[in-house]
C-alpha cells in the first residue's frame, strides 16, 4: 500500500504537467520554439506517467482490496477492481508510452524511415496489441464491455504505427502526421485517467459511465482530424506554389 500510495502521488505529479503542456503544444505554432520546447517536455512526462501508471497497476493486481480501500465492497468485487484498475490500467499505461514514444521517434527519424523499425520500435507496438488483447479477454470474463471497447484503440493504434514504421515510401509529410496523431492520442490517454480513474474516488458508482471516456476520446479525435486536414492541406500549397515558381 505504501509503494501504491507512493506511485499514486508520482501519477498525479506527471499526470497534471501533461494535463496543461498538452494545450500548449496542441495551440502554439507548429515548429515553433514554444511548441518543440513544451511539446518535449509532454512527451516525456507521458512517458514516466505511463511508466509509473505499469506499476500502479500490477501492484493492484497483486493487492487489488488493499490498494483500494475506498471503493464499496458491495459494488467493486476483488476481481472487478483487478479486471478495471489492474488489467486495464497497465493496458492504458503501454498504450499511453507507445503513443508518446512513437510521436518522438517519427519526428527523429523523419529523414531515415527506416530507423522507426528498430526492435524496441516493434515490440512496443507488439505489447500494446497484446495488452489490449488481455484487456479485451479479461473484459469479457467479467462482464465489462467497456474494457472490450477500449481496447480497439490499442489494436488500431499498434497496428497503424505498425503499418507507418514498415511503410518503403510514405508521402513526405506522413511523419507530421503520424507526430501529431500520436502524442494527441497521449493527450487523450492522460485525460482520459484524469477523467475516469479521478472520478473514482469522487463517485465510484460512475466510474464506469462511458461519457466520462467518451468526452477525451471526442475531443482528441477533432484535434487529430483537424491537424491532419491542415497539414496536407499546408503541404499541398507549399508543392503549387513550388510548381508555380519553377514554372515561371
Amino acid at each position: 500500500m505504501t509503494l501504491f500510495s507512493i506511485l499514486v502521488g508520482a501519477h498525479i505529479a506527471t499526470g497534471a504537467v501533461g494535463l496543461v503542456l498538452f494545450w500548449v503544444a496542441v495551440l502554439t505554432r507548429k515548429g515553433g520554439v514554444a511548441h518543440r520546447r513544451w511539446g518535449l517536455v509532454f512527451a516525456y512526462s507521458m512517458l514516466v506517467t505511463g511508466c509509473v501508471a505499469m506499476g500502479m497497476g500490477i501492484t493492484t493486481l497483486l493487492d487489488p482490496v488493499g490498494t483500494h480501500p475506498h471503493l464499496p465492497p458491495g459494488e467493486w468485487s476483488p476481481t472487478t477492481i483487478r479486471a478495471i484498475f489492474g488489467w486495464m490500467m497497465l493496458y492504458l499505461a503501454t498504450l499511453t508510452v507507445s503513443l508518446a514514444w512513437h510521436g518522438l521517434r517519427v519526428v527523429r527519424n523523419k529523414r531515415r524511415h527506416e530507423a522507426n523499425r528498430t526492435p524496441f520500435d516493434v515490440a512496443i507496438q507488439l505489447a500494446v496489441i497484446l495488452a489490449a488483447l488481455n484487456c479485451a479477454a479479461h473484459g469479457y470474463l467479467d462482464g465489462q464491455p467497456l474494457m472490450i471497447g477500449i481496447s480497439i484503440v490499442g489494436l488500431a493504434s499498434g497496428g497503424t504505427n505498425l503499418f507507418f514504421s514498415f511503410r518503403t515510401a510514405p508521402p513526405k509529410w506522413a511523419y507530421l502526421v503520424e507526430h501529431m496523431k500520436a502524442l494527441v492520442g497521449a493527450g487523450i490517454s492522460v485525460y482520459t485517467a484524469f477523467m475516469t480513474f479521478g472520478l473514482v474516488r469522487l463517485l465510484p458508482s460512475h466510474a464506469l459511465n462511458p461519457m466520462a471516456w467518451a468526452i477525451p476520446l471526442t475531443i482528441g479525435l477533432s484535434i487529430i482530424i483537424y491537424h491532419r486536414v491542415q497539414i496536407q492541406r499546408w503541404y499541398t500549397r507549399g508543392v503549387s506554389q513550388r510548381v508555380v515558381v519553377r514554372d515561371a
